[in-house]
């Protein structure tokens, strides 16, 4: 029984090992099916993407993509629907190709292997019946030879004791040669039993066990095989996309190219031009020309012996007053109680003073005289800084 034990467990080994195999081929199809729903929720996640992005029919956004570069973004947009598809084409593939092929097939080999094991499991009970019939017809052969030879003595010594009758004596001999007759027909059948179970084990050890050991090596060929066509498969569903998905990527590229910098720039000038002329130049305004004009006069009476109007505030040079001077301020400044009293004219005519110096009938002074008289004198910026913060200072 050793060897039948031994092959029990070679059968034991090899159905644990065979079971492992289809494990392995579902837990790829579990694989295979796992990145076909990656695949599909890609490209659903990427559709809702380029939805999301697409301009809104009669709203504002349609007038942005007159531009070049919102056209090649509306052309991403595009291109990424059609990547999504491509990710669709590959979880139909290999759904179709490998998940239902191998699902198929996984169904097939349980029951092929099944069948393998059945083949063999019923080769062992035929051979340990063998011999069981084989070591049942060696007993009988044994059981029958030593009842022969029990009854053979028993003869014997019948036939030796005197006082036995001839009548005991021939029975005794009658069961003697039956004995031995059983032994030799239970010779004869051990005989062929053990011929039959040697040709039996024969057949059972170099033909039917290494047939059916050969089947399931064949079927396990096949499943690792099978499980290497489909890996292949799974890399050539992706690879015969890819030329697709590049010329999507082409034409994104193309219209990333496509984007004109100028053209746009140009849009928005004819958009937002407004058509007015562009204003003139800025004249320069000179606030030293009042300065130079006093500090040339001499005199009162120069100023007015020469005929010449003095320059006055409000005319045609309205607003170019003192630099930082405010008119209100310079006006109260030129008539300031605090300035000391302009000093006579130089040369006055006998008209100008019929009643003397005191006299209330006296001809007031121009303003533009009393503006030159401040001009002249000293120091002008620190006059001008004292009355400003309101502090009085002799000139």
């Amino acid at each position: 029984f050793f060897f039948f034990d031994s092959l029990q467990d070679q059968f034991d080994n090899l159905e644990k090992h065979t079971q492992w195999g289809i494990d392995v081929l579902e837990k790829y199809i579990k694989f295979v099916k796992e990145r076909t729903e990656i695949e599909l929720s890609y490209a659903k996640q990427l559709r809702n993407l380029s939805k999301k992005y697409q301009p809104k029919k009669n709203s504002k956004e349609e007038e942005e993509y007159r531009y070049t570069s919102t056209k090649a973004f509306l052309a991403t947009l595009n291109e990424m629907n059609d990547y999504a598809g491509q990710h669709e084409v590959i979880s139909e593939n290999m759904t179709s190709l490998i998940t239902g092929e191998l699902t198929r097939y996984v169904q097939e080999l349980k029951q092929e292997r099944k069948s393998h094991f059945h083949d063999g499991r019923k080769a062992q009970q035929h051979i340990e019946t063998c011999w069981k019939q084989l070591e049942a017809s060696k007993r009988r052969f044994e059981r029958d030879c030593k009842e022969a030879d029990r009854a053979q003595q028993y003869f014997e010594k019948m036939d030796a004791d005197i006082n036995v009758t001839k009548a005991d004596v021939e029975k005794a001999r009658q069961q003697a040669q039956l004995r031995h007759q059983m032994a030799e027909d239970s010779k004869a059948e051990y005989s062929s039993t053990l011929q039959k179970f040697n040709s039996e084990q024969h057949d059972h050890y170099y033909t039917h066990i290494p047939n059916i050991f050969q089947k399931i090596q064949e079927m396990e060929e096949r499943r690792i095989v099978r499980i290497g066509e489909s890996m292949k498969t799974f890399a050539e569903v992706d690879r015969q996309v890819i030329p697709i998905i590049g010329k999507c990527l082409d034409e994104i590229t193309k219209a990333a190219e496509s984007i004109d910098h100028k053209n746009d720039s140009q849009l928005v000038i004819e958009a937002f031009k407004s058509g007015f002329e562009p204003p003139g130049d800025v004249e320069f305004e000179d606030f030293t020309q009042p300065m130079k004009r006093t500090v040339s006069e001499s005199s009162l009476s120069n100023s007015r012996g020469d005929g010449k109007s003095e320059p006055k505030f409000g005319g045609k040079s309205k607003g170019k007053l003192w630099p930082f001077i405010k008119k209100n301020k310079l006006m109260s400044l030129l008539t300031s109680p605090h300035q000391p009293p302009p000093p006579p004219p130089a040369s006055a005519s006998p008209s100008a003073v019929p009643n003397g110096p005191q006299s209330p009938k006296q001809q007031k002074e121009p303003l533009s005289h009393r503006f030159n008289e401040f001009m002249t004198s000293k120091p002008k910026i620190h006059c001008f800084r004292s009355l400003k913060r309101g502090v009085s200072s002799p000139l």
